[in-house]
Order: C-alpha cells, then structure tokens, then sequence
C-alpha cells in the first residue's frame, strides 16, 4: 500500500486499504497514512470519503493525520471545506488540539474572517485546550490586520496576565503593525520602547514596519532615528529596509536623498526590487528627470526581475509629453521584449501623445492594437482620440472609433458619443491620410 502512494497510484493503493478493512487488519496508523497520502495528492474528496467509511469500524484517527490533512486543505484554499470537514467529525473522529485549532485560526485569519476564528479561539477551553503563543500571535495578527487592534491589545494583555506564556517579537510586532497601520506612530514607538526594556529583542521586520509608516507620513526624522537604533540592535538592513526610506524622502521631494540610498544599497550588494525601482523612476518623472528615470529602466532590464507596466508608464509619459516619441516607443519594445505587456495606462499615454503630435495614423495603429490584444479603452482615451481625428479633418475614422469603442466599452449608444463628441461628424468627408 505504501508503495502504490508513493509511486502516485492512489487508487490501487485504496483497494489494498479496502481489503486490509474487511479483513480486519485495519489499523490507526494505517488509516492516518492513507488520509494524508489522498491529502498530499490533493484529494480532499476521497480523504473526507475515507473518514466518513471507517466511522463504523471503531478506528481511531490520529489527530496527528487530521491536522495534516486540515493543514494541507488550508493551504490549497479549501478553507471551508476543513471547517465544515472539523465540523462534521467533531466528537466521532476528532478530538481536536492546540495545533487544529491554530490550523484552522490561521486559515480564517488569512482570509480576513476574524470573528469567525475568534468563535474557535473561544471554543478552545471547552475541549480541554488552552491557546499557546502561536495561537495567540495568529489570533492578535489577523486583528490588528483587520483594524482591530485595540481588540488586539486586550489579548495582548491576556498574555501578559498568563504564567504559562509571555509575548514574543512577534506579538509585539503584530500589535505595533496595528498602530502603524492606522497612523499611531505614538503608540506603537512605546510599544516597541516597552518591547526592549522586558529584553525582547525587535527584529529587522519590527524596524521594517516603524520606518515604512514614518516614511508614509513623511516623518524622515523619525525614520532615520529608528533606522539609527536597528543598526545599533544588530539587525542589517534589508530590500525592504531601504525602499521604505527611499519612499519616505521621495514623498517629502528629497530626491537626491533617494538617489544616494539606492547608491548605498549597490555598495552593500543589495539588490533592489520592482517598488524600488518604481518609486525611484516615478519621482525623477515628476522631476522632470527622464533621462535619469530612463538609466534605471537601463538598470531593471539587465536584473532578473519581471517588470510591471506601471514602471514604465510614467517614463513612456514623460517622453511623449516632451515630444519624443521615437524614445517612448523604443521604451514600449524593450517593455515588451521584457515579457510586461502594456496597459490600459500605456496606450492611454501613446494614444494621447501621438495625437498631440499630429501623428494620427499611429495613434489609430496604436488603439487598433490595444483592441486586438484585448485591453478594452477608457472614456478618456476614446474622447481624446476621436477629438484629435475631427480636428485632423478625419470623421469617418472618428466615427468608426465610436463605433467600436460603442461595442467594446458598452456604453450605452453610439450617439451618447457623438452627442459628446467636439464638432459634428460629417461621413460624407473622405477619410485622409
């Protein structure tokens, strides 16, 4: 039998189960491997089937084998089928424990179903089990997530008020995330105060969070002291260390202080991630610094990193805007050759900025293509272009863009459009190049 699940043959491996049942050789480890062999392959159906056919037999399931197979469902997303699967056994098969109810905490947490974990978190007791710090670090986590955090805090507390157990590092980060996240940056600089005086010790996760929120409020003092104090803890900063105050001074417009960061991260050999790169191109384009956003687009296409449009979108715009679209359309080719396929924003962007040019033919090129490829346009961008073309003394070809944009935005009709529309469409106009 063991063989057969090895080799996948899961099936084969049931029939040998089904023969050792009748004739009584059944036994619960027997039993617990075959479940988490059907869980392993993703056969949730014929696990939960195999529970439902032994009930009778006076077997008992290994809680150890549940928790996996519950463990396994959370992780392939059949939440609701583990609970309902908990649910079911509850009392014949299952006599759950600290770890099946951390399994299925977590899961709900996950999915932001926090009440509904805090009905298990208070079930607990009443099957002999008491939340250990794991239990309660999900728990407090999947609040704070949920803005809860002042719920979180009263956990917090409970644990303080416990023998058995006292917070982590990671409770205590959970509980600052909290704060930060609803801009306490008071409260949650005290906790972590109060976190090094009982001699927790934070982690680089704990600072991460700090000196990302200061910087989301443009407190860069504030983020550099705390930046100052994880240098001085051990911790080494990381990617996500020096994005965060990338961002913090690129939103107070200290773009040379960004610069000078993403310069110190090549020093230190670390290698910087796609928001990185984004926030550092999108600030020198509100700078008006193309050809410096335009060395960083360089740099992204030699990392082994997969590029989003919204990266290049701000570069093709401020190339278009300046006029040169020979430049922004090269950007579009290295994009795509990049495996990151254009956006609505992207054509967008072209559409407009070929128009403004005067370069009609390519802008109807361009929305041509963006239908072909399936991004379906925006008001914005059908109006513009429709504008351009009556102004360009092309009124059939507005016309049919109308029409189609009619069919693939589904507006509510085409003449809605032409009522809009800046002059009237006269179609007995040939149509010029």
């Amino acid at each position: 039998m063991r063989s057969f699940c090895h080799m996948g043959l899961l099936y084969s491996a049931k029939l040998v189960f089904d023969y050792m049942r009748v004739d009584g050789h059944l036994h619960s480890t027997m039993l617990g491997f075959m479940i988490s062999s059907f869980g392993r392959a993703g056969e949730f159906g014929m696990a939960k089937k195999l529970l439902a056919e032994v009930l009778s037999d006076e077997v008992v399931v290994s809680i150890f084998a549940l928790n996996n197979l519950f463990n396994m469902m959370v992780k392939q997303n059949k939440l609701e089928e583990a609970v309902r699967l908990y649910k079911e056994n509850l009392g014949s098969n299952l006599y759950p424990d600290t770890w099946t109810f951390n399994i299925l905490i977590r899961g709900l947490c996950r999915v932001g179903k926090v009440d509904q974990a805090f009905e298990f978190f208070n079930d607990m007791t009443s099957f002999g089990c008491f939340p250990d710090i794991v239990t309660y670090n999900i728990i407090i986590n999947g609040l704070c997530k949920a803005n809860k955090v002042d719920r979180g805090h009263n956990l917090f507390n409970e644990i303080r008020s416990r023998d058995d157990c006292s917070p982590d590092v990671v409770t205590y980060t959970s509980v600052i995330s909290g704060y930060c996240k609803l801009g306490k940056m008071e409260e949650a600089s005290a906790l972590l105060n109060e976190m090094i005086s009982l001699g927790t010790a934070p982690s680089v996760i704990t600072f991460n969070v700090l000196i990302d929120d200061f910087g989301q409020v443009g407190d860069m003092v504030s983020a550099k002291s705390m930046y100052e104090k994880m240098v001085s803890f051990g911790c080494v900063a990381d990617v996500v260390t020096f994005t965060s105050l990338i961002d913090g001074y690129c939103r107070i417009g200290d773009v040379n202080q960004s610069l000078q960061l993403s310069n110190a991260m090549k020093v230190r050999n670390i290698s910087p991630n796609v928001y990185t790169f984004a926030i550092t191109i999108n600030v020198l384009c509100k700078e008006n610094r193309l050809h410096e956003a335009r060395e960083f687009l360089r740099e992204l296409q030699c990392r082994n990193i997969v590029p989003k449009p919204f990266i290049f979108n701000p570069v093709i715009d401020g190339f278009c805007k300046a006029g040169n679209l020979n430049e922004a359309n090269l950007i579009v080719v290295e994009m795509e050759e990049k495996k990151c396929h254009p956006d609505k924003v992207t054509f967008t962007i072209l559409i407009i900025g070929h128009c403004m040019k005067g370069r009609m033919l390519e802008a109807i090129s361009i929305f041509n293509k963006m239908l072909s490829v399936g991004c379906t346009p925006d008001d914005v961008t059908v109006r513009s272009l429709i504008s351009c073309l009556m102004k360009a003394g092309v009124p059939n070809e507005a016309s049919r863009i109308i029409t189609i944009a009619s069919q693939d935005m589904k507006l509510a009709s085409s003449s809605s459009m032409e009522n809009n529309a800046p002059l009237r469409i006269n179609r007995g106009v040939p149509v010029t190049a």
